[in-house]
């Protein structure tokens, strides 16, 4: 399988993983024979990236961090939850969420569980789903990166729930910003980005005094924010006053917004992610910390075209824990376009002298001409 842009796709390509609708079921199937009407939709339901079937990459696998039955509950439980608080907040009341903190301990508790299998694997979420509502998926997202990124800091099991459930609820604020701000396709102006920004101060006293819900989780709703400099919202508190977690919960933030769809943009690719948050490194982000996030995502996701330097073009097939920007590539065709009867296998990380050059973007049909896509 290989990864490509929607806009990339044509007609009679087949699927190669399902893509998921906002409680996690399958809204299309793995094998579905992609037609112009379900491209055009995919398009429309902010899908932007699909794994699609190629016969010469497919013995690629690529394993899922959460299983299945994780990630419907999950996304279930903060669907539900989320949507009675958008509807308190419609109501121009707030009554309250009993046993909010049991049912999102559960979740934690779960993908807690899910990661502990994976202890030293890069994180690649390759979990495609329709972006029906945005927040939803983004808060699950966000809790599978902090929680990794916690994991592999060796934190304890108190410490890593608090951070835990701190990433699922930090925009759990949301709920109470009017619909039409949070799904506006546009730029915000002045008075609409001050509502919006008012979202991290109204989750942390939505958690603060709610049952099974510790300080430091509601504090991570209050500072995602913030910022090194200060130039953050909502106190512009600076430096050693943001607490470590919500330092690595404005990375994971900012960098799954970046690589998920928004109703105003498409999303962008991981490695152009990671750029945009180190051109912030050691002024808006913790240096630090971002290099752990950098060195324990994959920037170059398994299934992704690519073209090396040497011209050649080809897909990432495997992924190198201790150097992620140097993945094996199977290079599919040479520097002159001619597809390879025999493609092979180079590991970036035993030839320096070669680099990634960019994303194979301006070849989407290339295997068609040759019958390679099915």
């Amino acid at each position: 399988m290989r990864l490509i842009a929607v806009q990339q796709c044509r007609p009679g390509m087949t699927l190669a993983r399902n893509i998921y609708n906002e409680s996690g079921l399958v809204l299309l199937g793995n094998g579905v024979e992609l037609t112009d009407q379900l491209i055009r939709r995919l398009s429309e339901t902010g899908v932007d990236f699909i794994y699609i079937n190629d016969s010469r990459t497919e013995d690629i696998v690529i394993p899922e961090l959460l299983d299945d039955a994780t990630r419907i509950q999950s996304l279930e439980v903060i669907r539900s939850a989320f949507k009675s608080l958008m509807d308190d907040h419609n109501r121009k009341r707030y009554t309250g969420q009993k046993e909010l903190g049991k049912k999102f301990r559960q979740v934690t508790t779960m993908v807690m569980e899910d990661l502990s299998r994976y202890p030293d694997t890069l994180i690649m979420l390759s979990h495609i789903q329709a972006v029906d509502n945005y927040l939803f998926s983004h808060s699950l997202n966000v809790c599978v990166y902090a929680t990794m990124l916690g994991m592999m800091q060796g934190l304890s099991a108190d410490e890593l729930y608090h951070l835990s459930l701190g990433a699922l609820l930090h925009d759990i604020g949301k709920t109470s910003i009017p619909q039409a701000i949070l799904q506006k396709p546009g730029s915000l102006n002045e008075n609409e980005m001050e509502i919006m920004q008012r979202h991290a101060e109204i989750g942390y006293y939505m958690l603060k005094d709610e049952p099974n819900i510790p300080l430091l989780s509601a504090h991570c709703a209050f500072q995602h924010h913030e910022r090194l400099d200060g130039s953050g919202y909502p106190r512009g508190i600076a430096g050693d006053d943001i607490h470590d977690y919500a330092k690595l919960l404005g990375i994971v933030d900012s960098y799954d917004a970046m690589t998920s769809h928004r109703v105003y943009r498409k999303a962008l690719l991981p490695h152009q992610a990671v750029e945009i948050l180190y051109a912030g490194a050691g002024v808006q982000f913790d240096m630090e910390l971002l290099t752990l996030f950098r060195d324990k995502v994959a920037i170059y996701p398994i299934g992704l075209p690519i073209v090396i330097s040497t011209g050649e073009r080809g897909v990432v097939v495997d992924l190198n824990p201790k150097v992620p920007h140097r993945p094996v590539v199977r290079i599919l065709e040479d520097a002159d376009g001619q597809t390879l009867r025999a493609p092979y296998e180079l590991d970036l990380s035993h030839h320096l002298n070669i680099v990634i050059l960019s994303i194979d973007t301006d070849n989407p049909t290339s295997a068609a001409h040759t019958g390679i896509w099915v």
